[in-house]
């Protein structure tokens, strides 16, 4: 399947009122407010474990009203924490989410993101319930569409990859809900926090031995990455795998732990090396991924990798190994926020249900 969405040229009209995107994760909530003139003025990050209650989220949308010194009444909404197993499926998780927006929300302008059926009315939303279940890639790639007429866009989060080509300011994805996405390629469970490390591989070189790993979630992405020196320090906001501290020391005897062995048995730099390959793993996988994707012959040979997500800093490394031009979200969008962490190319989705809704309400 083909979802086409025909915005080559991106002009929006100027909003006269502030509106608010969110993005309901399954792990953490994202906001994006847009002032009056359509420029981004607050990008919000707060770790939201959804599977352990409706709880987690009431107090997420709290903190993140709590944070605005002036802030939208008209909200955007996009999701995919539908997913989490607090909800038996999908429908029930959509109309629960929607719900709890609603009662934080009350009096206020809620439009619930629903892709191909755009942005909808809460009521409405509720009976397009498999097009608003996690859609919220098709947001930032619409928005990306209307900007950059063809590229391959790739969001990488703490916990997935979203790999979206654009083709004449159209997005060509074959897929739309998650499991069709998964089996095309368009979809990697795979990100640079939560991603347990038996996921990337099923041995490690080490000592001069190939180390088969313990199939445990002793570690994950977060304490590579931490090694490595390339993590945000907002791309981990929930515990580590041990629930213990999260410094250099403590990830490397996680990776240890892996390999059956203590981090003291070691020095320093060979667990360095270890995350460094653990690392180069990810970074394989993802390449094989996007080389799938572009066999497809949507995109030209000079046509850019276009990044956003906390894992950004590998979606970089990613263009180098495709040797392709990369383009920041961030750099899409006009901002008030210059110096922000995290900044709206952290919370793509977020942004990109408010700049369409502020674009719908322009018109």
């Amino acid at each position: 399947m083909q979802v086409a969405q025909s915005m080559s040229v991106w002009s929006m009209p100027v909003p006269h009122e502030r509106w608010l995107g969110w993005d309901l994760g399954g792990a953490h909530l994202k906001a994006v407010q847009l002032d009056a003139r359509g420029r981004v003025e607050a990008v919000l990050l707060i770790p939201c474990p959804l599977w352990q209650g409706l709880d987690r989220l009431e107090a997420g949308i709290d903190r993140v009203l709590e944070c605005l010194a002036i802030r939208a009444r008209r909200h955007a909404i996009t999701m995919t924490g539908e997913l989490a197993d607090l909800f038996d499926g999908r429908t029930e998780g959509v109309a629960a989410l929607i719900a709890c927006m609603q009662g934080r929300l009350a009096g206020e302008t809620i439009k619930v993101y629903a892709g191909t059926d755009g942005l909808l009315d809460p009521e409405d939303a509720l009976r397009a319930a498999s097009r608003v279940a996690s859609a919220n890639w098709l947001a930032s790639a619409s928005m990306v569409a209307a900007r950059r007429p063809a590229g391959l866009l790739v969001d990488i989060g703490s916990t997935t990859t979203d790999l979206i080509p654009i083709k004449e300011g159209r997005v060509v994805a074959r897929g739309y809900s998650d499991s069709e996405r998964l089996a095309h390629g368009e979809l990697i469970y795979s990100g640079v926090a939560r991603t347990p490390l038996m996921a990337l591989a099923r041995r490690a070189p080490f000592g001069g031995q190939w180390i088969p790993l313990m199939a445990e979630h002793f570690a994950t992405t977060a304490d590579v990455y931490r090694l490595t020196g390339d993590l945000p320090e907002h791309a981990d906001l929930l515990p580590s795998a041990d629930g213990r501290e999260k410094s250099r020391k403590a990830s490397a005897a996680r990776l240890a732990r892996m390999l059956g062995l203590d981090a003291a048995q070691a020095d320093p730099a060979t667990w360095r090396g270890l995350a460094a390959h653990f690392g180069e793993r990810q970074l394989r996988i993802l390449a094989d991924t996007c080389e799938c994707l572009l066999s497809r012959g949507d995109l030209a040979e000079d046509d850019p990798i276009v990044g956003c997500g906390v894992g950004r800093f590998l979606v970089r490394k990613l263009a180098k190994r495709l040797n392709r031009p990369y383009v920041d979200f961030r750099g899409l969008l006009e901002t008030t926020t210059e110096s922000a962490s995290p900044d709206v190319a952290d919370c793509a989705p977020a942004a990109a249900v408010a700049f369409l809704a502020a674009e719908m309400d322009a018109r």
